[in-house]
């Protein structure tokens, strides 16, 4: 592997089933999914998940946790991240009862629930070896590990590499001018939740990222709400670059359109992680712990990696599609956010909206 330049093939599958893992706010969610217990107790008693990952992706998780816990039956509630964290706290200030188990890829939401109480603590046999930066307080535990990168039109760079940094970045739309303007695409941070996050994390990583942005404004840049969108188009050349797209809609992309590149910049690349918790109010805490328990296992993590495709986090797996991995071919590049009440900064709308701002601004100045 050249750099950061993604030619590795394990390190590509790791990414390629996570873009169905990101599902548009757009989409309606379905009903809730029931799991007999394996023992055939009808009394069995019920642990109850809200989730915002697809049920049939969470199916081969769901068949392990039962496979060790035959005693349980489950209730899978596939919901958007809003609805998980509106739900939550209005059942709890409500005092009914809710979800045992909450998995969000919302990070600040659920950070937020934890910081506000409406999440318990969880002190799991993993969770002295579990990443510092993964843990908030024993209660919030990130459970995935998953990228942001530079896309590119492969045909566009037979001459030269593509950028790797976002210095590179800048000095590669400067150079080109004119033969590259309006063919540069991106997140538009006001609709997109994942842009904003990558956006704000740049900000915290970078002191020249306005200089980014400024470039990127004056050669035109297109902004989309999803992926998708930013993908087709460099796919069939109309654009050169796409920049902090999520590498898991990338991969996938980059596996079926053999002219699409994807490059982890070499000066930093942001993780995201989806954030499992046991709410407060939970009908059955001791059973949300038990799964939670299990997403962290070796046993559960391996399940995650393999079977969903999703890197796990976990310091005791090896392989592809692991942190472990990833940090032994990157190193310090990778940037993951941590779990903490900084991810809440942005909650505030006001400084929401001074960034989107500042983001608008900058864009428009030349």
């Amino acid at each position: 592997m050249n750099g950061s330049t993604l030619r590795h093939c394990g390190f590509m599958r790791f990414l390629i089933s996570l873009g169905f893992l990101i599902l548009s706010a757009a989409l309606a969610k379905a009903a809730p999914a029931f799991f007999p217990a394996p023992s055939g107790d009808p009394a069995a008693p019920v642990l109850t998940v809200y989730s915002s990952l697809d049920e049939p992706l969470a199916r081969p998780m769901i068949k392990g946790f039962q496979s060790a816990n035959p005693d349980v039956a489950v209730r899978y509630d596939d919901m958007l991240t809003g609805e998980i964290y509106d739900r939550i706290v209005r059942e709890t200030d409500a005092g009914e009862k809710t979800a045992d188990f909450a998995f969000s890829s919302a990070m600040d939401l659920q950070v937020k629930l934890s910081n506000d109480g409406y999440a318990q603590r969880s002190d799991l046999p993993m969770t002295g070896r579990w990443p510092a930066w993964a843990n908030w307080r024993n209660t919030a535990y990130a459970l995935t590990f998953e990228p942001a990168v530079f896309v590119y039109h492969k045909p566009s760079f037979r001459n030269e590499r593509p950028p790797a940094t976002r210095a590179e970045f800048v000095d590669y739309l400067k150079r080109k001018g004119n033969a590259v303007f309006g063919r540069i695409g991106t997140y538009d941070i006001e609709r997109s939740g994942v842009g904003f996050l990558f956006m704000s994390r740049d900000q915290e990583q970078f002191g020249d990222i306005w200089t980014v942005i400024r470039t990127m404004g004056a050669a035109g840049v297109k902004l989309y709400s999803t992926s998708q969108a930013i993908l087709e188009r460099i796919s069939d050349g109309r654009f050169v670059l796409g920049y902090n797209i999520l590498g898991s809609y990338a991969a996938d992309w980059a596996s079926r359109h053999p002219d699409v590149g994807i490059v982890l910049p070499k000066d930093y690349t942001v993780v995201m992680s989806r954030i499992g918790l046991v709410p407060q109010a939970a009908a059955e805490p001791e059973l949300g712990r038990r799964y939670l328990q299990f997403f962290m296992s070796k046993e559960g993590q391996t399940i995650m990696a393999r079977e969903l495709q999703i890197p796990a986090v976990s310091p005791e797996v090896a392989g592809e599609n692991t942190a472990n991995t990833m940090r032994e071919m990157l190193g310090g590049q990778l940037k993951p956010v941590p779990v903490s009440p900084g991810l809440m900064v942005y909650l505030d709308q006001v400084k929401r909206a001074r960034l989107i701002a500042r983001w608008n601004e900058t864009l428009r100045s030349q």
